[in-house]
């Protein structure tokens, strides 16, 4: 293991430790707080598609931001797992009640759903055990979302979603690591490229 990879398996570790003593009020506030910056933002309005993860408890909750999205009349996906050829396949959904399964590491997906071409999503709403002012997240080390986010008929915005707890001054970045395009957190919006939407 390279010794950027060792830096990476510590920070994780300090990471979950942090997520696993915030308290359910905590994350409840924070997700709110979140959803509420990243939907009055022209990227969330202007978007038709929006691909958002299936949220854990030790994650910004996302079930309000998919509601929102079906009220404004946005199409939503969300990421199945092929964990054979390691990578997303993104599939409508219209509900958060059924058709919802768990596999892998405790990881949400749907069971089944219209498969969505990539070049279609407008926003992915990308999750993260951490987050840099740079742009940089650090994710659960496999990889997925950089992978996805790097298929050259993805051309939307990228953003993260992140309590603030989560939020860290620097991050080991390996070569295959993807920035995001912006940050929403409890705290407010970042955004770190010049092709990014500019509020008016």
């Amino acid at each position: 293991m390279s010794d950027l990879s060792t830096a990476k398996s510590i920070v994780r570790k300090l990471l979950r430790e942090k997520l696993e003593h915030m308290t359910d009020a905590q994350r409840h506030q924070q997700s709110s707080l979140a959803v509420s910056f990243l939907t009055k933002t022209p990227e969330f309005q202007a978007a038709r598609v929006v691909m958002i993860y299936l949220s854990t408890s030790h994650e910004v909750d996302t079930s309000s931001l998919a509601l929102k999205c079906w009220q404004a009349g946005k199409t939503v996906v969300a990421p199945k797992v092929s964990w054979d050829q390691k990578r997303m396949l993104p599939v409508e959904i219209n509900t958060l009640q059924t058709g919802l399964t768990s596999t892998g590491p405790g990881i949400r997906e749907p069971e089944t759903g219209k498969p969505c071409p990539v070049g279609f999503i407008d926003l992915v709403i990308v999750p993260g055990l951490g987050f840099s002012p740079s742009g940089y997240r650090l994710g659960r080390g496999m990889g997925f979302y950089d992978r996805f986010l790097a298929v050259p008929e993805f051309i939307g915005t990228s953003c993260g979603l992140s309590f603030q707890e989560q939020l860290i001054e620097e991050i080991p970045v390996l070569e295959h690591d993807v920035p995001l395009n912006m940050l929403v957190s409890s705290t407010g919006i970042r955004r770190f490229c010049p092709t990014c939407i500019q509020p008016t």
